[in-house]
C-alpha cells in the first residue's frame, strides 16, 4: 500500500481549512496514495476555548467531516482524519479530540478519541491543559484493512507504551499517531518516542502532524513541530516531513511486520510480574 501523510498548518477557521485539507488529500491520491492521513484537529486548531465553542459543530453536523467522508467515496482511498475538535453533549460541554478512518465508500471504517489528556507546564510562559476542553476517551481500538491492522491514537498517547502493547497484542500492524506536538517536547522527544513504539511492537508507525505558527483569530497563536514521521517495524525512519506544509509518501508492506517480529518476537514475550512494594 503506497500512503500519504499530509503536513499542514490548521488554523482556527474550519471553513478556510477544509479546501486546504481537501486539496492535499486529492493530490497524495493523484500521486497514487490508497491511503491518506490527515493531522491531529485538522479542522480547527485553537488555544481560545470560547472560540472554539463558536466554530466547533457535533459529529452529526460536521462540515469537515460530510466533505472528507465525501472526499474519500470520490478518490477511493482509505483516509485516516488525524482527529477533529468536536462538541459533545457532557453536561460540563467539553469537547471531544476524535479521530476517523474512512472506508473507500465514504463510510466510517473506525473512529477513536483521545485518551490521554496533554495537561503540562513546559516552562514558565508554556503551559496547556487538554482537559479543560476536551474529555478523555475510555477505549482502545483497531481496525482491519485490506493492507493491515491499523491501531489508532493521538498526539500525547504516544508517551503511554502500554496502550501501543495493548494494541499489537490485539492484532495491530500500523499505529496511527496524528498530532501537533509542542516544538519544545517535539525536538527533544517526538522522533525517539515515535521509533520506540515501533521497535517495541513490531509496527509501522504513522504520524502526520501539524507545523509551523498557526493562525489564529482569537487567542494567542500556537507553534507546533512538524516532521510528520513513518517508521517502520524494525524502528527505521522511512520518511520525514520536515517543518513546511507538504505530503510525505511510504510504501507499506505487512510481511516487514511478520519479519521484523520474527527476528525479535518480544511482542510474544509478555510474562506477569509483581509490582514494586
Amino acid at each position: 500500500m503506497h500512503a500519504a501523510l499530509i503536513q499542514m498548518t490548521s488554523g482556527d477557521l474550519p471553513g478556510e481549512n477544509l479546501p486546504v485539507t481537501r486539496a492535499m488529500i486529492r493530490e497524495a491520491a493523484g500521486a497514487g496514495a490508497g491511503f491518506v492521513l490527515t493531522p491531529e484537529v485538522t479542522n480547527c486548531l485553537s488555544s481560545s476555548r470560547a472560540h472554539q465553542r463558536k466554530v466547533l459543530q457535533d459529529e452529526a453536523d460536521d462540515p469537515t467531516l460530510s466533505a472528507l467522508r465525501q472526499e474519500a467515496a470520490d478518490l477511493g482511498v482509505w483516509l485516516l482524519i488525524g482527529s477533529l475538535g468536536l462538541t459533545t453533549d457532557d453536561p460540563d460541554g467539553r469537547f471531544a479530540n476524535r479521530s476517523f478512518l474512512i472506508a473507500p465508500d465514504g463510510s466510517v471504517a473506525a473512529w477513536y478519541d483521545k485518551i490521554h489528556m496533554f495537561d503540562v507546564q513546559i516552562s514558565e510562559t508554556e503551559s496547556y491543559r487538554e482537559s479543560e476542553g476536551y474529555r478523555p476517551g475510555a477505549r482502545a481500538v483497531t481496525a482491519e484493512t485490506p493492507f493491515g491492522k491499523i491501531g489508532m491514537s493521538i498526539c500525547y498517547d504516544l508517551r503511554f507504551a502500554y496502550l501501543y502493547r495493548a494494541l499489537a497484542h490485539a492484532g495491530a500492524e500500523i499505529l496511527t499517531v496524528p498530532a501537533a506536538f509542542s516544538p519544545v517536547t517535539g525536538a527533544a522527544h517526538w522522533e525517539p518516542l515515535l521509533r520506540a513504539r515501533a521497535i517495541e511492537t513490531g509496527c509501522y508507525v504513522l504520524a502526520p502532524a501539524q507545523c509551523g505558527l498557526h493562525p489564529a483569530t482569537e487567542g494567542r497563536p500556537r507553534r507546533t513541530h512538524g516532521h510528520s514521521l513513518a517508521v517502520s517495524p524494525w524502528g527505521e525512519v522511512l520518511a520525514d516531513g520536515g517543518e513546511a506544509p507538504g505530503i510525505v509518501y511510504v510504501d507499506l508492506d505487512r510481511e516487514e511486520v511478520a519479519r521484523a517480529r520474527a527476528r525479535v518476537p518480544s511482542i510474544t514475550h509478555d510474562r506477569p510480574f509483581e509490582p514494586p512494594a
